[in-house]
């Protein structure tokens, strides 16, 4: 053998034991000699106590614990050595030799994981790891786990050791209670996705995402006379009247329903509530999300007040294919409604632009919607304040804008927004300012025969009558005092 090869192979062979000796950290440093001596006694002798945490709630079971353990000036938290196996292994096991007489693993650095806690904000939180601190003087060791989906753990745990079983108890008593009173979701806007955990999905946003709260002026919802201030009082008035509404034995929980065409305002009018209910709690979903209903009622209720809303429900109105039972998705939609209790401060918005694919189920469940209010197709008057809203600023007269609005009968704010958009690309395409015959040349375009498909993609309908707003009573709609009943199948 060449020399300097056998040169090579003992120091490779020495650092290697180097290594070994360095991740071994010496006598005293596996894992069960650190709990060993911070309980004070043999750890085989303890009962180890396993409690399942809600994915949803790692976050905060991390900060709940940190507040705990920081009482304790001496707190630490130490990692588990022995690469990727260690990830199977209880806590447990890491401390009782059995029969066998197993190895204890190493003494390491703690696994950490960022996860979300706002838009744009992220936080530290232990992933795999052991806390040891002393909680009103009586030592524990805490192996916290979060969710592993490569190793087939799908739920977060802790693992809680302690000479004291009451202390055990003790902590996790305090453990619950402030879960239920603190949250990084409370007061936050987030979207509920249908992709929850499971194999193949990250484990760290357990289909949630935050939003910033959107920013929409009453100014700049432009409805029929009164609509937005009745839908205002329902869903945020009573949240301010909590106290009087309680104490009078009222219910704070409602239902609001928002009908009509597409691109008539609906999700626009629900960004103004959101951006109008500072402090609450916002969960929103859509689509196949709306199969996690019964988990948003939970979440709406431990964080109070809240709004949940549910957007599209015609879309899953029928469908038997996403909920946790055999009845329809909108019947599970409804139960969850009436499932929390009269004293929650929630507020379920649903939208639909086919409210009759929904007038069975909300006559089968009565009282689950106590507000059903249609966002029509804007009137010759909405259609003037949207194109003035949509040209704020670029210069066009009001007889330019009155021309355009008396041209776009039977349109919606879609189109408004599409006519101010074509008529500044025009006069771009000119390079010149915007001005009345680019509004006049855009409108002329829009409105021809030949873009009947645009402005149908748009959203936009015939013009006909405009059905009256409609309450739910009792579970039956009842029409407000009017000369006609809202046609069906929008």
């Amino acid at each position: 053998m060449d020399e300097a090869l056998g040169r090579f192979i003992d120091d490779f062979g020495e650092l290697v034991r180097i290594s070994a000796d360095g991740a071994r950290g010496g006598p005293g440093s596996t894992v069960r000699e650190m709990v060993r001596e911070h309980l004070g006694t043999d750890p085989g002798e303890a009962a180890v106590v396993i409690e399942p945490i809600q994915l949803l709630r790692l976050v905060d079971t991390d900060l709940v614990l940190d507040g705990i353990a920081s009482r304790d000036p001496s707190a630490r938290v130490i990692g588990v050595g022995g690469g990727q196996m260690r990830m199977h292994a209880d806590l447990r096991g890491m401390l009782d030799p059995g029969p066998l007489g197993r190895s204890f693993p190493a003494v390491s650095q703690p696994d950490y994981s960022n996860a979300p806690v706002g838009p744009s904000q992220q936080r530290r939180t232990l992933q795999f790891g052991l806390r040891l601190f002393r909680y009103y003087e009586v030592p524990v060791a805490i192996l916290q786990r979060g969710a592993s989906p490569n190793d087939q753990r799908f739920i977060p745990s802790l693992e809680v050791i302690a000479a004291d079983e009451d202390a055990v108890s003790r902590l996790f008593s305090e453990l619950r209670e402030r879960l239920e009173r603190e949250s990084i979701f409370k007061g936050q806007a987030v979207v509920l996705s249908a992709a929850g955990f499971g194999p193949g999905r990250a484990p760290a946003s357990g289909g949630i995402t935050f939003v910033e709260r959107p920013q929409i002026p009453a100014e700049d919802i432009i409805l029929p006379p009164g609509v937005l201030s009745r839908i205002r009082h329902h869903t945020l008035a009573v949240g301010r009247q909590a106290a009087a509404l309680t104490a009078h034995g009222q219910h704070l929980k409602r239902g609001l329903l928002l009908y009509g065409p597409p691109g008539t305002g609906k999700t626009h009018t629900v960004r103004h509530l959101l951006g109008a209910s500072e402090g609450t709690t916002v969960l929103m979903m859509a689509g196949r999300s709306l199969s996690r209903v019964s988990e948003a009622a939970q979440m709406a209720r431990a964080l109070t007040p809240s709004i949940v809303v549910l957007e599209d429900v015609d879309l899953v109105a029928e469908d038997r294919s996403l909920g946790a039972g055999p009845q329809p998705l909108l019947f599970e939609i409804l139960d969850a409604l009436d499932g929390l209790d009269g004293d929650a401060d929630i507020a379920f918005v649903l939208t639909t632009n086919r409210v009759d694919m929904l007038e069975r189920a909300l006559a089968q469940r009565p009282g689950r919607v106590d507000l059903a209010v249609e966002l029509p197709l804007p009137g010759l008057t909405e259609r003037r304040a949207l194109l003035a809203l949509y040209g704020r600023g670029l210069g066009f007269s009001d007889a330019a804008l009155d021309r355009a609005a008396a041209l776009t009968g039977g349109t919606t704010a879609s189109l408004a927004k599409e006519l101010i958009r074509r008529a500044v690309l025009g006069a771009a395409e000119e390079d010149a300012e915007p001005r009345d015959r680019h509004l006049d040349d855009a409108t002329a375009r829009l409105m021809a025969e030949s873009e009947t498909l645009t402005r149908t993609v748009l959203g936009s309908q015939p013009a006909g009558p405009r059905a009256n707003e409609r309450t739910v009573r009792s579970g039956e709609f009842v029409p407000e005092p009017g000369p006609q009943r809202a046609s069906r199948g929008h």
